[in-house]
């Protein structure tokens, strides 16, 4: 599943590059956050606070789990990609469990954003690896968040 997201995600970020604007100032949509063995799907937001200063909040469900990220992203364009955005951050995740306690994480990021011109929606993919601060929880390296959000400008 994660290698299906991650080829869907390079082949539409490929195909539409060469017509693509990076302005808006927040985006609303839907996200996915990637486990080995947990899938979280929900709701996702952006907003800009400048150019390249980004806070971002996800929360996700999953059977007997819900999980609340909040991210602060740098992000930068690429030279000679105009709508293409690379980012990098960190933020904390809670994941609320059903059964035991709940698991606080570290959440450092790495990804790319797109928006294409004339169309209101951005595409963005990151790995974000969770480092477990709490007694419960394991720390996770195959971690990845996927989104499909509406751009605002």
């Amino acid at each position: 599943m994660k290698k299906l997201l991650f080829a869907i995600a390079i082949s539409v970020l490929g195909s539409t590059v060469l017509k693509a604007q990076t302005n808006y100032k927040a985006a609303l949509g839907l996200g996915i956050d990637l486990y080995d063995e947990a899938t979280f799907f929900g709701a996702t937001g952006k907003y800009f606070f400048s150019d390249n200063h980004v806070g971002q909040a996800d929360l996700g469900f999953e059977d007997n789990a819900t999980i609340a990220t909040f991210l602060y992203s740098f992000h930068k364009e690429f030279v000679g990609a105009k709508g293409l955005r690379w980012y990098a951050g960190v933020g904390p995740s809670i994941i609320f469990l059903k059964y035991t306690d709940n698991i606080f994480a570290l959440r450092p990021h790495v990804g790319m954003d797109f928006k294409v011109d004339g169309v209101p929606f951005v595409i963005n993919f990151d790995w974000r690896p969770a480092v477990v601060l709490s007694e419960v929880g394991e720390n996770e390296v195959a971690a990845f968040g996927f989104g499909l959000q509406f751009a605002i400008d």
